[in-house]
Formats: C-alpha cells, structure tokens, sequence
C-alpha cells in the first residue's frame, strides 16, 4: 500500500511538473507575442512638452505638432506642462522631463526653449515660437543648429516692416503703441526691428512695459492720448491678456494691431501673419525624423514660417471705428 502510494505521488509530481513544462511553453509563446508587441512599441515614445502660457497661438502651435505626428504613424504620449508665465516653473518643468528620460522635448515659446536647453544637452529637443534662434543662444545658425535642439520659429522676416509700412501708408499716424514683456528675450528682438521699421518714417514710438499679465491693461490705458495706434507683436505676456488691451482699444477708438492671426481672430485689427498650427506642423514633422528616422536635431535647419498674409477683423474694425478701404480688398483676406 505505501509503495502504491509513493508511486501515485511519483506520477503526480510528474504531472505537475509537465503541467509547468506546457505553463512555460505558453509563457514563451505569449512573450513572443509580447516581443512582437514590444517591438511595435519601438515606434511608441514619451514626449514632453512645455509651453510657457497657455494662449491660442501657443495651443495651436502645440495641434498642429501632435497632428504632424499622428500623420507619421508615430504612437506618442505627451506630458503637458504650462508654467504659467513662471521662469521657475518653466525650469523645474524642464528639469523634471530630463530627470524622467523623455523621448523628446517640445519646446513652445523662447523660454520654454531655453530652460529645456539648460535642462539637458542629451534629450532631443523641437521648439516652435521662437523669435530668433541665434540671438537667444539656441543655436550657433539657422542652417547648422548644432547641439541637440532644433526646431521652426515665428518670425517672417517681412511681418514687422510690412505691418509697420501700412500702418504708416494706410493711417494718419503719429506715435504707435508698444506694450511688451522687457524680460522676454524675443519681445526685445522685435522691438528692435519695429524701432528699425519706424524709421524710415515720421512716426514715433511709445512704449509701455509689464512683467506679467496682470499688469497689461494698466499699461494699455497709459497708452491712450499718446500714441494713435498700438501694435502689439508676439509677446506672450501681452497676448495671454489680449482681451484687456482690445477693450482699451475698442473703449478709445485705438487701432489695434497685432503680431499673428490668431489675435486678430480674438478681436484685434489687422496683422501681417501666418497660422501657428503651421509652424507647430512644421516642428512635429522633425520631431518625427528625429524619433522615427533616427536624424540627429544638428542635422535638421531650423525652418522659417511660410505663406505671410494680411488679415482684417472687421468686427474689430467697426468696434475701433476704423472705416474699411475698397482698396484693402487687394491687400488682405477678411473675417468677421
């Protein structure tokens, strides 16, 4: 009976360990497909992004590079952060995606660009709505980025001369208003170039600074009586409180002229401008070289926006008291 007791247990055992034999074979066969899985995976990447406020040229950019990804067959993650116009938030948003070993960083704004670059000399890095590249340290040229960043900027070459030449041809004017965050490097660039722009003409130029939103609509208002018309150029401090600027302007029959479409959409007059979903697809699409292709971001220019265009508000229009000209019909496109 004991010995027909040992040998059940033997034939047992056996059974068990067939039984585990047959478990593992199928561990084996579902890792395959999990390898098959994993090698799918190749093409899934983690990418960081940061965005130094939140306004609707900035979210477009950031549409326009998840679609340019989507559109390459790329499987991607985001982690969405906004520092809020913080500089310390923006670095601790940067160090934070280098500690976690992201794929990539998109970086939207000059900011947000810089403290990614402070942040980390090995993780790819893709900006957008960056007003100059070279003179920000980004970069050592447009053609040849050199490091690891690369990316598009929102500076056309011929938007401040062009916006500067028709309010000067187009309007009797003799100061225009400037308001603009002074510790934004890329609001001092075009500064300079409005200042260049105005002049080879009579007018003037008055300037009112702020360091934060808040601060925007006060210094609209200590615009008015001094200068005919205002201009506001991409400056994201003053572009997240547009709205405060607009109604000082509609209040005050003030032109209003701004940097990108987008403001004029939100109710400003005119602008000289290209879509920022544009320049943020143009981004995504070497983002997508970088991750899929392998390309190194010194090997990728830097690449200028394209398809500059007029655009009039004419809501805006009638709310600043400004009489449309049949003649502006050949210059610009119109909306409502």
């Amino acid at each position: 009976m004991l010995e027909k007791l040992k040998s059940f247990k033997a034939i047992a055992a056996a059974g068990v360990m067939g039984a585990v034999l047959l478990s593992g074979c199928g561990s084996e066969s579902t890792n395959g497909g999990s390898s098959s899985s994993d090698s799918e995976k190749e093409d899934s990447f983690k990418v960081g992004v940061t965005q130094i406020v939140e306004h609707p040229s900035l979210d477009a950019a950031l549409e326009g590079f998840k679609k340019a990804l989507e559109e390459k067959g790329l499987e991607v993650s985001y982690d969405v952060q906004i520092a809020q116009g913080d500089q310390n938030n923006n670095q601790s948003i940067a160090n934070n995606f280098a500690g976690d070993g992201v794929d990539l960083i998109f970086a939207n704004s000059t900011p947000s660009a810089l403290s990614a670059l402070n942040a980390t000399k090995d993780i790819p890095i893709v900006f957008t709505s960056v007003t100059d590249p070279v003179g920000a340290q980004l970069v050592k040229s447009m053609e040849t980025p050199d490091g690891n960043i690369t990316g598009t900027t929102d500076t056309h070459p011929d938007a401040i001369p062009n916006m500067v030449k028709f309010i000067n041809e187009q309007f009797d004017t003799g100061t225009v208003g400037v308001i603009y965050n002074s510790g934004e490097q890329n609001s001092e660039v075009q500064i300079e170039k409005v200042k260049e722009a105005l002049s080879s003409t009579d007018m003037k130029l008055a300037e009112a600074t702020v360091s934060n939103s808040s601060e925007v609509k006060q210094a609209a208002e200590s615009l008015v009586g001094k200068a005919d018309v205002i201009y506001i150029i991409t400056d994201n401090t003053v572009v997240s409180a547009l709205e405060s600027v607009i109604q000082v302007s509609n209040d005050n029959d003030i032109p209003l002229f701004v940097g990108e479409l987008d403001s004029v959409k939100r109710g400003g007059f005119a602008a000289y401008g290209f879509d920022y979903e544009d320049i943020g697809y143009e981004a995504g699409e070497m983002a997508a070289q970088i991750l899929k292709e392998g390309k190194k971001p010194s090997e990728l220019p830097v690449q200028y926006p394209q398809n500059l265009k007029l655009v009039i508000n004419k809501k805006a229009a009638e709310e600043m008291g400004i009489e449309l000209k049949d003649e502006w019909n050949d210059l610009a496109e119109f909306v409502e």
